[in-house]
């Protein structure tokens, strides 16, 4: 298979030149092995997928690295724990930098291992599926933000793919992006992987029949407020479970949950995530939209629109080695707001800002549509950023299917997905 260039490598090779260790989180089949054979391939390589590795790194993790010594490369470091002391005792030893690069998946215990013991000796990285730059083999590596300056310098480079809804439809993982690989058998074996293997080690579920149902109801709420008590009703299962099994999506690199922004300025405003799958061909397949044509008329086009504007958002952030954490929100509040029908009937909206990007004290709000024809009262709801104290409103934009980028009025950018 042709290697994809990731746009993660130079921020890779720059920490490595700083760092006793480096470590690449994500999903499975993301390409966090891949990545780090093809950028030192002549590194010694561990991965504890091997049961007699993983055995040898939990029982005797001195004697693994002894007799494997730095530089090195574990693969899935998150099956033995009990490796991490060994790592920061040779982190400390050593004192110098690029001895160790680690893969993991299931970040949440995985963070917490790492935080626990290697704090300050190591450095962090969060790899996603591909991103469409990557898919075109676009450089441009600038994260997104809605401004003059960002949208003149991405336009030397930006060009729209020949199909949006295949490439929603098809998904992010590097393997789909080879045509012989069949879709449907590919996510098939995915999820039976996923089922079998993280979630069990994740979690002590019993009963993975519900557990799939689960996935599905999930998945048909992507780009919508996470409402656990819908979700419960129709699997048939209580709250608490649901909590817990959307915890494990989250630390599996499933899911990604949008928290909403606050301020006290906005008293009005939800405290409710919003949830969005981290690949629409995984949300696809679990929702049977079995063919890009009939997801593009389908019911579900919008959501998933906006699921994949926003995951390209979330990997622009990551692939510069940012936390998008620090930097993404989004506003639901009760505040109303009026516009009049086509026949003159006033008609009220609850505010809602889709995202918000935050950075040096400038909120940036960005609404997505699916339509190629934006009115500005798409973004009618942005002046509600006004009131927050000490932020300053900058420039919006509305994301959407438009052929080129324009103004739509004062301070508000129309743009075409493929500028992200």
């Amino acid at each position: 298979m042709e290697y994809i260039p990731r746009m993660l490598e130079h921020r890779l090779v720059a920490m490595l030149r700083q760092s006793p260790a480096v470590l690449v989180t994500g999903a499975r089949q993301v390409g966090k092995s891949t990545l780090l054979r093809h950028l030192f391939p002549h590194r010694r390589y561990l991965s504890l997928d091997d049961p007699f590795l993983e055995q040898q790194a939990r029982e005797n993790g001195d004697m693994l690295l002894t007799l494997n010594p730095p530089p090195v490369t574990i693969d899935e470091v998150q099956y033995a724990p009990e490796l991490f002391r060994h790592l920061k005792i040779r982190c400390d030893e050593s004192g110098e930098p690029g001895l160790f690069c680690m893969t993991g998946s299931q970040q949440f215990q995985l963070m917490r291992n790492v935080t626990e013991t290697l704090a300050g000796r190591v450095s962090i990285f969060e790899l996603s599926g591909l991103s469409l730059r990557e898919i075109q083999g676009d450089l441009f590596a600038r994260h997104f933000l809605p401004t003059e300056d960002y949208i003149q310098e991405r336009g030397k480079s930006a060009r729209c793919p020949e199909n949006l809804w295949n490439l929603i439809h098809r998904g992010s993982y590097p393997a789909l992006q080879r045509h012989e690989v069949e879709w449907a058998a590919y996510y098939a074996d995915y999820v039976r992987t996923y089922l079998e293997r993280d979630v069990r080690q994740l979690s002590a579920v019993q009963n993975l029949d519900a557990f799939r149902r689960f996935l599905v109801a999930t998945a048909a709420r992507t780009g919508a407020m996470l409402n656990y008590s819908n979700i419960a009703d129709e699997i048939g299962k209580d709250v608490n479970t649901v909590k817990h099994w959307i915890s494990i999506l989250e630390a599996s690199g499933i899911v990604y949950l949008l928290e909403p922004y606050a301020s006290t300025a906005l008293k009005r405003a939800t405290k409710t995530p919003k949830l969005y799958f981290r690949d629409t061909g995984l949300a696809c397949y679990l929702l049977r939209w079995l063919s890009p044509e009939t997801l593009a008329n389908g019911a579900a086009s919008g959501h998933l629109f906006e699921t994949f504007v926003v995951s390209e958002i979330l990997k622009s952030f990551s692939n510069e080695g940012l936390d998008y954490r620090f930097f993404v929100s989004y506003y639901r509040g009760h505040d109303k707001w009026k516009t009049r029908s086509a026949d003159g009937e006033e008609i009220e909206n609850e505010t809602e800002i889709d995202l918000i990007i935050e950075e040096d004290g400038i909120l940036h709000p960005i609404e997505i549509k699916k339509n190629a024809i934006i009115q500005p009262t798409a973004a009618a709801a942005f002046p509600v950023l006004d009131k927050v104290p000490e932020k300053r409103r900058g420039t919006g934009a509305v994301i959407c299917t438009c052929p080129a980028p324009g103004m739509l009025c004062e301070n508000l950018f129309q743009l075409p997905f493929w500028y992200v």
